[in-house]
């Protein structure tokens, strides 16, 4: 099971890089949003463009921030060796005093716990994913569509 759990932090320390680049995509709505400020053409269609690009990334950061935790955790309890049955349910107790996880999911398998990390990740994938797509919808659009002037 520690080979596993190694495997799954490893695959959820992924996420950071993930998250770096939909960082960069949250800084590109950030400078065009404020671009009419210095002069540059604005409109009602670039807000609109520049807020869904910001609350994808708010999307992307929440998962990343739940995927950078599970992999802290995946990487300590894959060191606790014979402990871990102990190890999982002082975790289990923890989450549940602070409110992080329902009573009924405490004493889950390392399997199931590994598939929900993983989906967390994907989740976090999917908002980056989304986010470059409406980056690319957005520049095929100025292209197709220049701005008068």
């Amino acid at each position: 099971m520690q080979a596993d759990l190694q495997l799954v932090a490893a695959l959820l320390r992924r996420g950071r890089s993930l998250d770096h680049f939909s960082t960069a995509l949250s800084l590109v709505a950030v400078v065009l949003g404020l671009s009419p400020l210095l002069g540059a053409p604005g409109g009602l269609g670039l807000g609109l463009f520049c807020a869904a690009l910001l609350l994808v990334g708010l999307a992307e950061k929440y998962w990343a921030l739940r995927v950078a935790l599970d992999a802290e955790l995946f990487q300590q309890l894959a060191c606790a060796g014979e402990q871990l049955d102990a190890h999982t349910q002082a975790l289990d107790q923890a989450l549940q005093r602070l409110g992080l996880q329902p009573a009924e999911q405490a004493g889950r398998s390392w399997s199931l716990r590994c598939q929900g990390a993983l989906g967390l990740l994907r989740r976090q994938v999917l908002c980056l994913l989304f986010q470059a797509v409406l980056v690319l919808s957005g520049i095929v659009f100025i292209h197709a569509f220049p701005p008068p002037g």
